[in-house]
């Protein structure tokens, strides 16, 4: 409810105001927002507590204040430095009460003052005044324009619907060029700043030049703004003529009952991609097949091919993403929940995640590491990494499988000119993602082959390359896809095998394999559980203990993962479940204890055996460390003499490197003849045929680290002092019998381990290599590095004296 004072001090007042003699002090009331101007009503809600004040001791005086707007609108109680120095003298013609206690007032303004000294800012602000008289000489200019503001005003008032058609009257009737700039200035939705410099222009002339610029500008961003309101009029013209229509076909079409299923179809078609936010050249492609889709009947062949294009098209996420988590906490505890140790890989991943949320929105787009490459031996846990690492992130998790790939448009896609014709397998990950950013592996990279159907490893680099991946082209789809925000992780067991320019855009990670303890671990941990629960059992019904477990793995599995562990596991589980299910009883199961004999029991004869002892106890065998694509292993080299002429036989599936090194082993050993072995006759290797084998002789070897083995062999043979069977040695051998560095050092020394083996001899250049073992691993290894051949025959041979028989 509103209440109007009835008092005399409160009625209006609209003669005789602007006659009276300027105070020289008056009040000063700050305005937020709003600049006031001559010869103006200016209607005003006052709210403060001093603002009420004032203008309730205005009202019992003469109605004059001064009204002054504020540098700093946000401010409640701005205070005299906040304000303009130039203000408009007002005097109060009507007020009104609001029961909230605020008031509602409506102010004439008079003439323009500068505020030259602040009297007191208590209770409210008192300035004191002095006026700004209008500087005003007629001349043609002014005329002119005074002029020109009219008629740009005028056609301002034509385009703007929120100004009233009257102002155009009262602009034309206004002779004072001082109060033609009050009213448009007035009129106009100006800044602040804007309005305060014209208030504050003496100068007639100057503020009309000042005035018409800002009316031209007016004009021109109304010009422009009219412009585009009438192109997007146009295009709503056409969308709404092209709906009207088709309703109206629809109309028809039921009026006659008739139905167009393949006008249905497009219709439902043209809903789903019209709901995607799809990139400008998608759109255009999508619906120039739409019109194609509409014009052909359904028994057209071409009809199918187009229906199944928008299908895959609609099916695609372009605008559908999930956000990333890279809380690096909660990753951490995904990857220590889903594997055991590993702790430099898991390092690698937490580092790859961390730059990803310091990199933020950029890190789709930087090309720096954004791929990761598992390199290791089956079983370790590539692919379930990949899987922890989505789960970690929040991101959908596809999986390629690239073995065996032979023909590029397995990637690409194939033409739609084919029958059968489909996208390519990425593209079918990311719709079966459903999300534009996944986690897509691609398992097996080093197994791509090539044909005469192409090179699928050249298609993957675009796949792979930040660089062009943002816009990848599927031969099916015929667009461009961005695959910037994919995720890409990939394992292999081996990099040899690998392009090297698809290998220069992944960041490589070795996984080597697990020792004897980490393998325990794991079982206890995963594997047990996993398949007690695959094979329907119940914890409280089986219990495996460490020893059997540690039999499991010394004795009927050899290798560098746990995939077979996990086999020998799940056989004993089904055993037992076989056990439990054939038992009679009341309903109560016995829990049933695995030990060491029961599990051998279970599984049957142990399937390896150590051999060291039973093969190097005799001279010229010796016990290598070798590294395969499936983890290390162990090899034995074997050399036997007979009388002959000098001959050099080389058996065992040897690649050209190795026979290299064995004959190198034989020229050194040859050559130092009178200092490794004196008690040969000079003729000796003239008299007698060498024969060197390394079984098994089924299985192709190659690779150069089986040097020192070859020549420790040799110099147990020849001395008849037997290799120490507690030894295993790797390494490149050279004429002067310089060790060399070798490659897989990790891998070498996980099989020395599982071999029984409790000394290691390496080149003395890989000493560093020893960083990348586990600690455990390495305390139970003996590691010796050696330069020349001859530590590694003072290390491996058997003393002298004990040999002699």
């Amino acid at each position: 409810m509103i209440e109007i004072a009835t008092d005399p001090a409160h009625q209006d007042v609209t003669v005789g105001v602007s006659a009276r003699d300027l105070p020289d002090r008056l009040p000063v009331l700050p305005l937020r927002e709003t600049v006031p101007l001559p010869d103006s009503l200016t209607p005003l809600a006052i709210g403060q507590e001093r603002s009420v004040q004032l203008v309730n001791d205005v009202l019992a005086g003469d109605r004059t204040l001064v009204m002054v707007a504020s540098r700093k609108p946000e401010l409640d109680t701005p205070g005299p430095e906040d304000l303009y120095e130039v203000g408009v003298v007002g005097q109060v013609a009507r007020m009104l009460k609001v029961p909230d206690g605020t008031l509602r007032i409506l102010v004439q303004g008079q003439q323009r003052v500068r505020i030259d000294e602040w009297v007191r800012e208590t209770p409210y602000l008192v300035g004191a005044i002095s006026p700004l008289p209008d500087q005003v000489e007629e001349t043609p200019q002014l005329t002119a324009l005074t002029r020109n503001v009219q008629e740009t005003f005028n056609t301002i008032v034509e385009e703007v619907p929120y100004l009233p058609e009257e102002l155009q009257l009262a602009v034309a009737n206004i002779e004072d060029p001082s109060a033609l700039t009050h009213l448009i200035t007035g009129s106009l939705r100006l800044k602040t700043e804007e309005k305060q410099e014209l208030l504050e222009e003496p100068d007639v002339a100057k503020r009309l030049r000042r005035l018409s610029e800002i009316l031209a500008r007016e004009l021109e961003v109304i010009s422009i703004g009219s412009e585009i309101q009438s192109q997007v009029q146009s295009e709503l013209d056409k969308n709404q003529r092209e709906y009207v229509l088709r309703q109206q076909l629809e109309a028809i079409r039921k009026e006659l009952g008739e139905f167009d299923e393949s006008a249905a179809e497009a219709g439902q078609l043209r809903e789903r991609l019209a709901a995607l936010t799809l990139p400008d050249d998608v759109r255009k492609q999508a619906e120039r097949e739409l019109k194609r889709l509409e014009a052909l009947p359904p028994q057209a062949a071409e009809h199918g091919v187009i229906r199944t294009y928008l299908e895959w098209i609609a099916e695609l996420p372009w605008d559908t993403s999930t956000e990333d988590n890279l809380d690096l906490v909660h990753a951490r505890e995904i990857l220590d929940a889903d594997h055991y140790d590993i702790e430099q890989v898991k390092d690698r991943i937490l580092e790859f995640l961390a730059v990803r949320k310091l990199m933020g929105d950029k890190a789709a787009t930087n090309p720096s590491g954004s791929i990761i490459c598992f390199v290791g031996p089956p079983g370790v846990g590539k692919t379930s990494l990949g899987r922890s690492i989505a789960r970690a992130l929040g991101r959908s998790f596809q999986r390629v499988s690239a073995g065996g790939m032979r023909d590029e448009s397995e990637i690409r896609g194939h033409r739609r000119t084919y029958i059968g014709a489909m996208p390519g397998t990425i593209i079918r990950s990311v719709r079966d993602a459903g999300s534009n950013n996944p986690l897509l592996m691609i398992d097996e990279i080093d197994k791509m082959g090539s044909d005469w159907r192409g090179d699928p490893s050249s298609a993957m680099l675009e796949v792979l390359d930040p660089e062009q991946n943002a816009s990848f082209r599927d031969h099916y789809l015929d667009v461009p896809f961005d695959l910037s925000k994919v995720m890409f992780i990939t394992t292999a067991n081996t990099l040899d095998t690998i392009p090297g320019p698809l290998r220069d855009r992944m960041e490589v990670i070795q996984l080597a394999g697990y020792t004897e303890d980490e393998k325990l671990q794991i079982a206890k941990r995963y594997l047990v559980p996993r398949q007690i629960e695959r094979n329907g059992l119940k914890k409280s019904w089986i219990a495996i203990s460490d020893a059997a477990l540690r039999a499991v793995i010394a004795d009927y599995t050899r290798e560098a993962g746990v995939r077979n562990l996990e086999r020998e596991i799940g056989t004993i589980c089904r055993k037992v479940a076989r056990q439990i299910a054939e038992a009679d009883g009341d309903g109560k199961v016995k829990k049933v204890s695995v030990g060491e004999d029961r599990a051998r029991e279970l599984l049957g004869r142990q399937r390896f055996f150590s051999e060291q002892q039973r093969r190097t106890r005799v001279p010229g065998v010796a016990t290598g460390l070798a590294w395969t694509p499936v983890g290390g292993d162990v090899l034995f080299v074997e050399w036997r003499a007979m009388e002959g002429s000098g001959k050099l036989v080389i058996t065992g599936q040897l690649g050209d490197v190795m026979r290299e090194s064995a004959q190198a082993a034989l020229s050194h050993v040859r050559g130092r003849r009178a200092e490794l072995a004196p008690d040969l006759a000079d003729d000796w290797f003239a008299t007698h045929d060498l024969h060197v084998h390394v079984p098994a002789g089924a299985i192709p070897k190659d690779g150069p680290s089986a040097g020192i083995t070859m020549a420790t062999a040799l110099v147990s043979l020849l001395t008849g002092r037997p290799v120490r069977d507690d030894v295993a040695m790797t390494g490149e051998v050279t004429l002067t019998g310089q060790v060399l560095p070798i490659g897989g050092l990790k891998e070498k020394a996980l099989a020395a381990q599982r071999h029984g083996v409790r000394t290691v001899v390496a080149p003395l250049r890989n000493e560093a290599d020893t960083e990348e073992i586990a600690e455990h691993l390495r305390k139970q290894l003996d590691f010796r590095f050696v330069g020349e051949l001859d530590e590694v025959l003072e290390i491996a041979l058997e003393p002298a004296k004990a040999t002699r028989r």
